[in-house]
């Protein structure tokens, strides 16, 4: 076994970060086990966003440290996978799906050579995974909302890295693609893979194992679902009036099931 998978797969250690001379992560400090799926909760300007950018480096860190099974993220680039909120192609964008999602294999891609048998392989498997293998060869052009969401989905599956994040996959996506993009979540937890999923949807966190709460770029809960997501605590960090009943809460105080 190597010697990475003994090591958390991903840790962050007093990390402050923010745009420009403005913080938005202050002092945070967490750690994702290999394996373990996370959601992480917050209202609108919590962090959610920026914590996701340190983690890939599309944000530089202002103090603290990141690794990434015990490696700086540089050195460790291509073990993450990122499917970010809102991502548009041009309109015009001269792609088929199946090459959009060729595009996760660039770090198995040799230079000026074709894509291999192994690649195309990875690529229809990917395809197939989110439900889209009937349309690899059609423009992009042509998808829905939820069917590019997914696209992009398996784009990140097809680069076959360890850990995967997603930034509100949810986000304006019909109701039929956020059931694949969640049963594809469940499969990949059973296949090993490290998910951290930024959500607003409080009935899909709730089913992960561990939900990691964010306030004003300052973590304030950190633990299960059943532990953390009660009526009070939710009502406060989102500015509720009042629960859905639809979500599984627990009443403050409530003993956990077992």
């Amino acid at each position: 076994m190597s010697t990475s998978l003994s090591l958390p797969a991903i840790e962050l250690r007093q990390v402050s970060a923010g745009y420009d001379a403005e913080p938005v992560l202050h002092h945070v400090s967490f750690t994702v086990r290999a394996g373990e799926r996370v959601a992480v909760l917050g209202a609108n300007g919590a962090g959610k966003s920026t914590l996701f950018r340190i983690i890939v480096r599309l944000l530089p860190v202002k103090r603290g440290q990141v690794l990434i099974f015990g490696e700086p993220v540089e050195a460790a680039r291509t073990e993450i996978a990122y499917l970010p909120q809102d991502v548009h192609p041009p309109a015009r964008f001269p792609a088929t799906v199946f090459d959009v999602v060729m595009m996760g294999r660039y770090r198995f891609l040799k230079r000026l050579r074709p894509p291999s048998p192994d690649d195309r392989r990875a690529v229809r498997r990917a395809l197939e995974q989110v439900r889209l293998a009937h349309l690899a060869d059609q423009p992009i052009t042509v998808l829905s909302g939820g069917q590019r969401q997914r696209m992009f989905l398996a784009r990140a599956l097809a680069q076959e890295a360890r850990i995967l994040l997603l930034d509100e996959p949810f986000r304006g996506v019909d109701v039929g693609s956020q059931q694949v993009i969640q049963q594809t979540l469940e499969q990949l937890g059973a296949q090993g893979v490290t998910v951290l999923l930024a959500t607003h949807n409080l009935a899909l966190a709730s089913l992960f194992d561990r939900v990691i709460i964010l306030r004003e770029g300052h973590v304030v809960g950190d633990g299960s679902p059943a532990t953390l997501l009660t009526t009070e605590r939710l009502m406060d960090i989102f500015d509720l009036v009042d629960v859905p009943e639809t979500i599984p809460l627990r009443e403050q105080g409530e003993e956990e099931n077992r």
